[in-house]
């Protein structure tokens, strides 16, 4: 076998190992999850007043409202699956990447991590954007063009799929240089191609800010705008790397032929 290539294993041990691994990471997520549950339970005024904070000045009594009686619950457990699933996913992580990694080459092994890792702090600060400057500011907006013959009552299921929602479509959106990284490794991107989209990517980046962020105060278009314009010229450079990464393996391998 050449130094660095994939181990190769026959199938039915592949299968073995995968429902092993499977089943560590279904342990891991249900512990999670019991874990999250009992600690949301004994602790949930704190929680759902802090997931309320953001838009708390605009409740008519100062409290999220609930429409059925088992709502507290139904909250109670959609959190409880979503802290554990967090709180799990370094085991499941673990044990997928112990499942692939034997199938990589070293190199690739080398890039994957890193990836991983970069795509991971992406999205946590797109979420924290979202969260704690995106959603407070929508809120303000949707808040001031209320007419005066309604009366709003917020329900906390709706308010949090609406927060939660935006938080991952933000966070999703900073994923664009982890994309860009992984077409560029890929040979479908190169620098040169995202210089001449360079202006389309400025409108862009405005065109997305005022979609995130109703209303017509510049300076909260622009708190958007500019870092998503910052993540294509991050984008830029990363692509700029891969591609001086590309030629040099390309001149070795050129010259260990020669």
């Amino acid at each position: 076998m050449k130094p660095g290539k994939p181990a190769e294993m026959p199938f039915l041990e592949h299968l073995e190992e995968l429902r092993v691994r499977l089943m560590w990471s279904l342990g891991a997520l249900v512990i999670a999850v019991g874990f999250a549950f009992y600690f949301l339970f004994t602790n949930d005024d704190f929680i759902l007043d802090f997931l309320a904070r953001p838009i708390h000045p605009y409740l008519a009594g100062g409290k999220l409202a609930v429409f059925h009686p088992a709502a507290a619950f139904k909250i109670i457990m959609n959190l409880s699956l979503i802290l554990g699933t967090i709180l799990a996913s370094p085991v499941i992580v673990w044990h997928l990447w112990g499942f692939l990694s034997p199938a990589l080459y070293t190199h690739e092994k080398k890039v994957v991590i890193p990836v991983l890792m970069m795509a991971v702090v992406l999205f946590l600060a797109g979420c924290a954007l979202s969260w704690f400057v995106v959603l407070p500011l929508t809120l303000k907006v949707f808040a001031g063009i209320q007419a005066a013959s309604l009366q709003p009552v917020y329900g906390f299921s709706e308010y949090f799929g609406f927060a939660v929602g935006m938080s991952v479509a933000l966070g999703a959106a900073f994923e664009l240089p982890t994309v860009i990284l992984l077409l560029s490794l890929l040979g479908l991107v190169t620098p040169s191609m995202l210089h001449r989209f360079r202006r389309f990517a400025v409108v862009g980046s405005l065109v997305l800010g005022a979609f995130i962020t109703p209303g017509t105060d510049p300076f909260t278009l622009l708190l958007i705008a500019v870092p998503l314009y910052g993540l294509y010229e991050m984008s830029v450079i990363l692509s700029a790397l891969v591609h001086r990464w590309r030629k040099r393996k390309d001149a070795e391998a050129s010259g260990g032929r020669a």
